[in-house]
């Protein structure tokens, strides 16, 4: 129950915070009055960077960025599919010519840290599922809270069935997982839309009794709509469906619908940086999956910071990132 003083405290807070988003937008669109009074700002070249990644290839081997140059001294950066490349990396160029965070821009800061998830090591664990729980302690020791494996194989390709075989199979991993680490490590089940119907059913009735954090695309993306309320958490990917102002879209229409955001990321550095962006101005932000080598690090100058499950969002301007040149220089692809 809800009682009038409670309720009126977190409309506070929720006021509070909506002003904070509405001042910061009126700061940037102030400072970009002022910026376009002298000079308007233009891009001038468009320069692609391919990137050879480090083992284990962690958001795939080859990264491609954006680099955006402009008549400013306000340079952008920013890849993956070419729309949503140009897109996130004309908002790194609007949020340093302001110099606001993307998120201020798109309605303001609304979490002040994001919890995280990573993967599990899921080598070996087929023959030899106990291994699985080894790698969930690991886990849990370096202060991850939750984490996803993809223990059904093959993972692509069209619906289809799974034995009854399979899927105890699977659960005696994730009991050696819960034998190890209890209630410390949510444990999310990866998948990629290649079961049939009736399979994703029988697989959440017999997986149940471990407790999943989720079920990730059992089915096809075609047979959910979010007005059926068949999915209540949306794995959007700032990279792949149009850039941060599309992906704001897909945050409000779940939203709309009470449906949380866990966004999806197996990819470079740039596009989880756009999503960190877009998290942190969502209030139906959930989770972020956060897959990551040194090398995802080490090409920023400050890196993106995740200690003990969480992310701290950039303060800085942009997406809050910056290329460290020379580290691109050694690993740029010939």
């Amino acid at each position: 129950m809800i009682t009038r003083r409670g309720f009126l405290s977190s409309a506070g807070s929720a006021l509070a915070s909506m002003t904070a988003g509405l001042t910061a937008a009126r700061q940037a669109a102030a400072a970009l009055a002022r910026h376009s009074e002298g000079s308007k700002m233009k891009i001038t070249e468009l320069e692609t960077i391919l990137i050879d990644n480090i083992d284990p290839p962690i958001g795939h081997r080859k990264w491609l960025f954006i680099q955006l140059r402009t008549d400013d001294s306000h340079p952008g950066l920013y890849g993956v599919p070419a729309f949503s490349a140009i897109e996130m990396a004309c908002w790194d160029l609007i949020g340093k010519a302001t110099n606001q965070p993307v998120y201020n821009l798109l309605g303001g800061r609304y979490h002040d840290k994001l919890r995280a998830y990573a993967y599990l090591n899921s080598s070996g664990i087929w023959d030899n599922p106990s291994l699985a729980g080894e790698r969930a302690r690991e886990l849990v020791d370096r202060g991850i809270t939750c984490c996803k494996l993809d223990p059904f194989s093959p993972i692509t390709g069209p619906p289809r069935d799974y034995s009854l075989k399979t899927i105890r199979h699977v659960a005696t991993i994730f009991r050696a997982m819960r034998d190890a680490v209890g209630d410390e490590l949510e444990i999310g089940i990866g998948t990629h839309g290649q079961f049939s119907t009736a399979v994703a059913l029988r697989v959440a009735d017999i997986l149940e009794e471990f407790d999943p954090f989720f079920f990730e695309e059992p089915v096809p993306p075609e047979n959910v709509v979010l007005e059926k309320q068949a999915a209540q958490i949306i794995q959007l990917d700032v990279g792949q469906c149009g850039g941060l102002l599309v992906a704001k879209k897909i945050a409000g229409m779940a939203e709309t619908h009470y449906a949380m955001i866990a966004p999806h990321m197996y990819c470079g550095p740039v596009a989880a940086s756009a999503a960190i962006q877009l998290d942190t101005c969502s209030p139906n932000f959930l989770i972020q999956e956060f897959n990551t080598n040194e090398l995802h690090s080490d090409i920023f100058v400050e890196p993106i910071r995740f200690e003990n499950g969480f992310i701290e969002p950039p303060t800085g301007p942009g997406l809050g990132v910056e290329f460290d040149q020379a580290v691109v220089a050694r690993h740029r692809a010939a």
